[in-house]
């Protein structure tokens, strides 16, 4: 990182050749550039608050008054952690504002975090709006928007991580407005992507990439576990010319009733983003997966995780069927056993009273709960249990012994989703019940591994002890995270898996804390593989858990083809493998050892797609995993007849890593050209293994 002066401005590069450069000028406000030279037009701040407003009109925002009021008054850079840290203070001299830009670059990379934090040092109070945690100019250059195109995840229970490109400038996109002839004014609108609620990847991904024509890409994330906004526009340089801006944001008015009275001498902070650069898109994201990997607390060995909920128990655990499937996951190689939901239910339907957490006396009446977890650590695995920590059924005697104020509401009333009330974690009492949870069953039961799941929503928060509805959520997000902090404090070792309705809160405010994420309550094999491919945009591979679930009905293709999507990222098994043949086992057991073995390298290995990201009803499906002397590549095929495809690999001699012992696949290669797939009449699938050196 470099700092020169010039006579109008202060230049700090973030990093470089052609990359990031961080403008202070003396007379306008600060902003980032992708070319160095020039003052920038988008300031790297924009705030919107009431009676302020924008200082040019749009739906969008940019161009606020405040954000173009701003002054810089200093900056510092300081290292810690593998990183640079640049802090940029800016002040309004209207309200009065003090606007602190915090950048994190990271140390031989191309990828920052940045979050905005303001202090009112003004005289009157100021009402805000929106705070941009990270705005940029001409993300991928020069490239005008006609060129550029941006890649966008929608998300839906069962049907995850679906990704698609769009053209900026085609129909519903920024289309050319001859800007310059209308008063040399901004556009008004902008392409949003925006999710909504505390599902923060539950419609749509917070994250994303923008590329150029030419290669040039630029991948983005929100790190918030709630509501956020991500925006595309165009602006008007001082030449006329249009330039395309991303902003990243948290919550706002427009999008989730967020408003917040920032009185004198009071502060804000606005929610952490990222950005990571590359010459393709592909690359972008491997940056952005070496970054989520550098923002991890407390990253550790990914163990195999055996859970008897997917198409196997369902939610109906009792000692007679748990400790069968013990046995067989210990068999199989599994280093942890989780027991699924319904381990504290007496009486038949657990969903509405949930809440105390206290184990079924009905479900293990010979030696209880305890005669099982006993069983799963004399068999060499740490015993696991699955909690929904946040919610309280409305049959729950939770629900009465806990005050009003300890539930999240709205006017007055306490909100209700689906049978479930949903504790406000801002309030003593929720914390002091959750910690007890938490502290009795790990000092009671010894257990190590925890799945935190979460399937309800509040919608736009609550607006008690809040200035509103989305200022209310903010805090429970923030709470949430406190209080995940406080669970890691006392217990460093504990693993903790985030799981809501599948990976409806996928985000990496969350996975910077927690283990792993479950990528999918999907439970039809054939429908996982475009959600495994898809999962690694979003999620680093050792976090991404795709579930495995092969059953005793299966031929040996089908156990494969479940395998194979779990090999995609972080096996995780589930399944009836207590009712296998012996044949069948040893298959399972072979995909377990090949995860296994490949730990070390899952650990550090960047995300490719052959053939691009996949359709959801895509035929053929392939998601690689590249390290520096292996990859893995994963293909499936679920089309009815046979069929043949060639595929760009890295470089290196080609083999099959993991498949049925009658392999019908016809693997080749020519030196290192393409690879040459015959593929059998599906569905099938195989783990292919490529060996070469230096390609990370």
């Amino acid at each position: 990182m470099t700092a020169n002066d010039r006579p109008a401005a202060t230049r700090v590069t973030l990093w470089a050749p052609d990359g990031l450069v961080l403008v202070l000028p003396d007379d306008a406000p600060a902003g980032l550039s992708t070319g160095g030279a020039g003052t920038p037009t988008q300031p790297l701040v924009e705030i919107l608050a009431v009676g302020h407003g924008h200082a040019s009109a749009n739906t969008r925002n940019t161009a606020t008054s405040i954000g173009a009021r701003l002054r810089v008054l200093g900056h510092d850079v300081e290292r810690a952690d593998g990183c640079a840290i640049v802090q940029v203070r800016q002040g309004d001299p209207v309200t009065g504002l003090l606007v602190t830009s915090h950048l994190r670059v990271r140390d031989g990379g191309s990828s920052l975090q940045s979050w905005t934090s303001v202090r009112n040092d003004g005289s009157a109070p100021v009402v805000l709006q929106a705070v941009s945690s990270l705005m940029i100019g001409r993300p991928v250059g020069t490239t005008p928007v006609a060129g550029t195109l941006s890649l966008e995840g929608h998300g839906e229970w069962v049907g995850e991580n679906r990704w698609a490109w769009t053209p900026l400038s085609g129909q519903d996109g920024l289309v050319t407005l001859d800007l310059p002839a209308h008063q040399h004014q901004d556009a008004r609108g902008a392409r949003s992507v925006v999710g909504a609620g505390s599902w923060s990847s539950g419609r749509r991904n917070p994250c994303g990439v923008v590329a150029s024509e030419h290669g040039r890409s630029l991948a983005w994330q929100i790190e918030h576990n709630g509501a956020w906004r991500a925006e595309l526009g165009v602006r008007l340089d001082a030449n006329g010319d249009e330039l395309l801006v991303l902003g990243l944001l948290g919550p706002t008015d427009d999008d989730h009733a967020w408003t917040h009275i920032l009185g004198v001498g009071e502060s804000f902070e606005s929610v952490p983003v990222s950005l990571a650069a590359a010459s393709g898109w592909q690359e972008a994201l491997g940056e952005m997966t070496r970054h989520r990997r550098a923002s991890r607390r407390n990253p550790r060995r990914p163990g195999v995780v055996f859970n008897d909920y997917m198409n196997t128990l369902m939610g109906d655990p009792t000692t007679d069927k748990l400790l069968p499937l013990v046995d067989a996951a210990a068999r199989a190689g599994a280093e942890y056993f989780c027991i699924d939901a319904g381990w504290y239910d007496d009486g038949g339907d657990w969903w509405d009273s949930v809440g105390l957490w206290e184990p079924s006396t009905s479900r293990f009446p010979d030696g209880g709960l305890r005669r099982v977890v006993d069983a799963i650590r004399a068999a060499g695995m740490v015993p696991g249990l699955w909690l929904e920590p946040e919610v309280v059924g409305v049959r729950s005697p939770l629900a009465d012994l806990l005050p009003d104020e300890a539930f999240l509401q709205r006017h007055g009333t306490r909100i209700a989703e689906h049978g479930r009330y949903l504790l406000d974690l801002r309030h003593r009492d929720v914390i002091k019940h959750l910690d007890e949870v938490v502290d009795r069953l790990i000092e009671d039961f010894g257990v190590g591994y925890f799945k935190l799941d979460y399937n309800v929503t509040p919608g736009a928060g609550t607006d008690l002890g809040a200035d509103s509805p989305g200022d209310g959520l903010l805090q429970q997000n923030r709470a949430h995270l406190d209080w995940i902090d406080g669970v890691l404090a006392r217990h460093p070792d504990l693993v903790i898996e985030n799981c809501a309705s599948g990976a409806m809160r996928a985000d990496y405010a969350l996975l910077s804390r927690l283990d792993l994420q479950s990528t999918s309550d999907q439970q039809n094999p054939l429908l996982y593989p475009p959600i495994a491919a898809g999962a690694l945009v979003a999620i680093a591979p050792e976090q991404a858990a795709n579930w495995a679930y092969p059953q005793p009905e299966m031929s040996d293709e089908q156990i494969v083809f479940t395998l194979c999507t779990g090999l995609a990222g972080r096996l995780y098994l589930s399944g009836r493998l207590d009712d296998m043949t012996a044949e069948q086992s040893a298959l399972v057991a072979r995909g377990v050892e090949l995860a296994k073995r490949w730990t070390p390298r899952l650990v550090d290995s960047v995300p490719f797609w052959p053939l691009g990201l996949p359709t959801w009803s895509a035929p053929l499906v392939a998601a690689g995993l590249r390290s520096a002397d292996e990859s893995l590549v994963v293909v499936w095929w679920r089309g009815p007849e046979a069929t043949a495809i060639d595929l760009d690999l890295p470089a290196g001699s080609v083999d099959t890593a993991y498949g049925p012992p009658d392999d019908g696949w016809d693997v080749t290669r020519d030196g290192d050209g393409p690879v040459h797939l015959r593929i059998p009449a599906g569905p099938q699938a195989r783990v292919l293994r490529v060996r070469h050196a230096g390609l990370v």
